[in-house]
């Protein structure tokens, strides 16, 4: 039975929604979004969270970005908040899905499906080799003739995003919505600065199987 953690605070939908998801075969854990949010999470170890925005003591997005740092278990947004900056600022942090109240409880099983089936796929195909650089999507790690890299959080996700699609270009700006987020204030120095302590982490790695190139005046590509 795949485990469903439901962060709702209003009653009425909380109910209606553990009805559908427990007759569709879910396990449901269901939390009104008080106090630490996070142990409820470590405690439950769902295999996907459905997740309000807007909650009584804490923001959503925040949430969101919690989840994210300890591991990749499918987040789907549901919100009143439903414009389209809000939705592409969801999913920039890293939701896999943003459903928009009110909703039809019959698509929200059916986004959990088709997310759960995605998120099944990706933990099938979740490491990436690229010659003696091995990528672990699940555990967040990356290592080089087998000996694991220390790289901050931010680091390492540049360089995920990076592996998931070589030979792409991104610009500075891409790269601060996918890795630091759209609501991101600072300045796009700080895509060059993560590049920097890659390049150093990764100096050892053969030229022959990859490295980070700089494409000039539009940003950077892992070339492999």
């Amino acid at each position: 039975m795949k485990r469903v953690l439901l962060i709702e605070d209003e009653m009425p939908i909380a109910q209606l929604l553990t009805a559908y998801l427990e007759r569709a075969q879910y396990e449901v854990t269901w939390d009104i979004g008080e106090g630490n949010v996070l142990d409820v999470y470590l405690n439950c170890r769902p295999d996907l969270v459905l997740l309000d925005l807007m909650l009584p003591d804490h923001d959503g997005l925040e949430i969101l970005q919690q989840v994210r740092q300890y591991g990749s278990c499918p987040v789907i947004i549901l919100t009143a908040r439903g414009s389209v900056p809000d939705r592409l600022q969801g999913l920039g942090q890293g939701a896999d899905d943003y459903i928009s109240k009110p909703f039809d409880p019959d698509e929200v099983v059916a986004r959990v499906h088709a997310v759960l089936r995605r998120s099944a796929y990706l933990e099938d195909n979740a490491v990436i080799r690229m010659g003696h650089l091995v990528i672990d999507l699940t555990a967040r790690t990356a290592s080089l003739y087998d000996q694991q890299l220390v790289l901050a959080p931010r680091d390492w996700a540049v360089l995920a995003f990076m592996a998931k699609h070589p030979n792409q270009c991104f610009t500075r700006e891409q790269l601060l919505d996918q890795v630091w987020g759209m609501d991101y204030e600072g300045g796009d120095r700080a895509v060059d600065a993560a590049i920097k302590r890659l390049r150093q982490s990764l100096q050892k790695w053969p030229a022959s199987e990859g490295e980070i190139l700089t494409v000039r005046g539009t940003g950077y590509k892992l070339h492999v």
